[in-house]
């Protein structure tokens, strides 16, 4: 069976959505880390509920490619297949992509190539696009930048508010991501 390493800095909704999948047995894979890189995350208290193992990322004291190296270590102790950023708002670094190219993805809420970056959902809301979606992709060295692998898209209803994009949009997330994981796992 494969092993994933989940990361995450906020809620923790998508590493919910993939837990769930696994536990159910749609996905043939141990989430056997969660690594989180802000110790008061609500992923944090998902992860306990879901007796995933914790890392605490702290980059305090570190250079980049020193902690990375130690991530790293941990990650191969664990045998990780899969690294799934979930909400995780760092930029993987040379240290992380030269052991895990190829195996590293990530979701983003809208469709690249276009709004990359942390606002994704507002810049395209604000630039008045009629078709919003997800996008699940590779992670390289740039921001949003690799390998496409699925995106869903929807229409925008006029009226609709940022509040009902932001929810149709994880909507989405919470079913294609774990396809997405199940379909690479296989």
């Amino acid at each position: 069976m494969k092993n994933i390493a989940i990361f995450a800095s906020g809620s923790g909704t998508n590493y919910e959505a993939i837990i769930n999948e696994v536990e159910n047995g749609n996905i043939k894979a141990n989430v056997v880390l969660l690594a989180c890189d802000h110790e008061d995350a609500y992923v944090i208290t998902r992860a306990k509920n879901h007796n995933t193992p914790i890392h605490i990322i702290d980059y305090k004291g570190h250079k980049k490619s020193e902690y990375e190296a130690i991530l790293v270590d941990k990650l191969k102790s664990l045998n990780v297949d899969l690294i799934v950023l979930a909400g995780y708002m760092r930029i993987c670094g040379e240290v992380l992509l030269n052991e895990y190219e190829g195996r590293i993805i990530n979701i983003h809420p809208a469709l690249l190539p276009s709004f990359k970056g942390a606002h994704g959902i507002l810049d395209a809301f604000n630039y008045g696009v009629k078709v919003f979606g997800v996008t699940v992709h590779y992670v390289d060295s740039g921001m949003d930048s690799g390998k496409i692998i699925a995106q869903r898209a929807f229409d925008y209803v006029e009226g609709e508010t940022i509040e009902d994009v932001e929810r149709r949009i994880h909507e989405i997330e919470h079913v294609l991501y774990p396809e997405v994981v199940k379909k690479l796992i296989n």
